[in-house]
């Protein structure tokens, strides 16, 4: 199964929105057409009717984010499973695209989604995706973006569970800001310490008169 490639699905759509920085790009049905990447079949569906549909998913996609990322495993698997069962799909076994040496097909499970809309057919497989992707690695492998005011949706592959931020721009931007808060510490320092001697000196002084 490729589970990143649907996973990537949710965090696609869940990252459209930015909302500590006021930012969202899905606010036309070509916005909404990019989101499937290469799947041109699918995206065609979409029409206007979808951008306020692909909002309610995407809102609903990101409290299962905030729930795993705030340790609530139950809550996180709870909206997840309503997705679920709000927008199912059909695991098939399908070799197109795909080749042996020999040219014969390399089978592999596909999920095919049957929508009564782009939306339908989309939160299907996102929602299957992350679904996957939770069960084989854990919900702690969901993760917002700690470098403020990001909040990115992530999913954590590292191999000790280390990951804190949604890209190494955020990872750089972060690691920047502590470095120049420990330097501003180190800077106060000597200066406080310098008060408390001085302090020190003159309560030493007046004790001998």
């Amino acid at each position: 199964m490729e589970l990143a490639y649907y996973s990537d699905y949710a965090v696609r759509l869940v990252n459209s929105e930015e909302p500590a920085r006021g930012k969202d790009t899905l606010t036309s049905v070509e916005a909404v057409r990019d989101l499937f990447g290469g799947n041109a079949s699918a995206a065609r569906r979409a029409n206007d009717s979808d951008v306020t549909r692909f909002r309610g998913v995407r809102a609903r996609l990101r409290a299962v984010f905030e729930a795993a990322d705030g340790g609530d495993e139950t809550l996180a698997v709870d909206l997840l499973n309503s997705l679920l069962l709000e927008f199912p799909v059909s695991p098939q076994i399908s070799g197109h695209d795909f080749r042996d040496d020999n040219g014969r097909p390399l089978w592999h499970m596909h999920l095919a989604d049957h929508p009564s809309n782009a939306t339908a057919g989309y939160a299907a497989i996102a929602a299957m995706g992350l679904a996957f992707h939770l069960t084989e690695y854990g919900v702690d492998r969901l993760g917002l973006c700690e470098a403020p005011p990001c909040r990115n949706a992530y999913l954590d592959t590292s191999t000790n569970r280390s990951r804190r931020y949604c890209s190494d721009r955020c990872a750089t931007r972060a690691n920047v800001a502590a470095y120049r808060a420990r330097k501003r510490l180190e800077a106060d320092r000597p200066e406080s310490t310098g008060r408390a001697a001085d302090h020190s000196q003159r309560a030493t002084a007046n004790g001998e008169r």
